[in-house]
Parts: structure tokens; C-alpha cells; sequence
């Protein structure tokens, strides 16, 4: 009788774990999601997973004179990043990099958090984000929302650094402001426009200073996805 008792007393208790766990299980799918991860999602986030190439050309024009561009093919699941420029051609394999593929990957870096900085806003765990409010945006000076994304003073190869997203109600991003070192004053303030869908990953191709002097674009971008997904 007293076996029986005990088996029974075990019983309850590993029931009762099982059911906590489900619990737990339903409300970690249930939560609601981030403003980050809400922002991603709207740029395609979800689609990422069953990507296995991007190609992209960064470019900078400056009135009428066009920035030569470095050309970028990244795998992202190997690792394994290609660059082309007018001069030179580099590839090199990410963590980690010799003194060689150094300042290829800094470019690279920075090409890539221009690209697809909607899910920087989730990949980059060491950085904060601020909580959401309504400010007026610095080019079409609309009231949007905004949020804060700012890095940590070490690591990194431009420390401290924090970016004013601005987005609308759809949760796509329409400003910015760059501010190097957490600085108060704007560094940088650009649109995000002419946004393009490539296999569900929309990104936008055009991001232009106030005074149309101004315009970082990409071009002959393509994202494969897997064979199998």
C-alpha cells in the first residue's frame, strides 16, 4: 500500500511538471512580439531562414558623380563572403578574419547593416533597444514611430554608435538618423525608399540625404533561397 502511495504521489508530480512545462511552451508561442521582431518581420525576416545567397552592389552617388561600388556575394549559412571592386577582388571566410581579410569584412559589415538593417535590429543581441514613441521624422518631417538602436561602447568595429529608426504603423522603415558615439547630433539622416521584394526579403534600394544631393543605392541585388526549404 505504501509502494502504491508513492507511485501515485511520483504520478501527480510528473504530471504536474509536464503541465508546467506545456504551460510555459504556450505562452513562450503565444507571446507577443517585439518591436524589433515585428519590424524584421515586416521586412521578411521569416523568410531568412531559407536563404543561401545574397548578392548585392553598394553604391554612394554624390551629385553627379557615381561612387565606384563594391560588389558583395555572401553566403550566409557558410560564411563565405566574396568582394569585387574596381581594383580588387577579395574572399575571405568570416570569424575569424586574418589582418588581410580585415578591412574587406569592415566594408563588408557596414554594406550589409545598410541592406537589411531591419533584422540587424534582431541579430545584434549586445546592442538596446528603446522603447517605441511618436517623433517627427528629420527629411518628411511626418510624426512616426521611433525606436533607438544603440551599440555598446566595446566590441565591434564602430563602438557606441546608435541609430534613430524611424518607421510607420505597417512597421516598415521609412528614416533614419546615424549618430556616431551616441553623439546628440544627427552624424548622418537618410530615407529608406524604393523598396523591392526579393524572394519575401523587401528591401529598400534607395536611401537619400535631404536636398537630393545625396543617395546610397543598391543594385544588381538577388537573394537565392534554398532548393529545399
Amino acid at each position: 500500500m505504501k509502494s502504491l502511495y508513492l507511485g501515485l504521489i511520483c504520478l501527480l508530480l510528473f504530471s504536474s511538471c509536464k503541465s508546467d512545462k506545456s504551460e510555459s511552451r504556450l505562452k513562450e508561442i503565444h507571446k507577443e512580439p517585439t518591436i524589433a521582431r515585428k519590424i524584421a518581420n515586416s521586412h521578411g525576416f521569416e523568410n531568412w531562414k531559407n536563404v543561401s545567397e545574397v548578392k548585392f552592389t553598394f553604391q554612394v552617388d554624390r551629385d553627379t558623380i557615381q561612387g565606384k561600388g563594391r560588389t558583395w556575394t555572401w553566403n550566409p549559412k557558410t560564411k563565405i563572403v566574396n568582394m569585387e571592386t574596381d581594383t580588387e577582388t577579395v574572399s575571405y571566410i568570416q570569424n575569424p578574419q586574418d589582418s588581410m581579410s580585415m578591412a574587406a569584412d569592415r566594408a563588408f559589415i557596414n554594406d550589409k547593416f545598410w541592406l537589411l538593417v531591419p533584422f540587424q535590429l534582431v541579430w545584434d543581441s549586445t546592442a538596446t533597444v528603446s522603447e517605441p514613441k511618436k517623433a517627427i521624422a528629420p527629411i518628411s518631417k511626418n510624426q512616426l514611430n521611433l525606436i533607438t538602436l544603440t551599440y555598446p561602447n566595446e566590441g565591434g568595429y564602430t563602438p557606441g554608435d546608435a541609430y534613430d529608426i524611424f518607421y510607420g504603423d505597417d512597421f516598415m522603415i521609412k528614416e533614419w538618423i546615424f549618430r556616431k558615439g551616441n553623439s546628440q547630433e544627427p552624424t548622418l539622416a537618410t530615407t529608406f525608399e524604393n523598396y523591392k521584394d526579393y524572394n519575401g526579403i523587401k528591401i529598400a534600394t534607395d536611401h537619400k540625404m535631404e536636398g537630393g544631393h545625396w543617395n546610397l543605392n543598391f543594385t544588381d541585388v538577388s537573394i537565392t533561397l534554398d532548393a529545399t526549404k
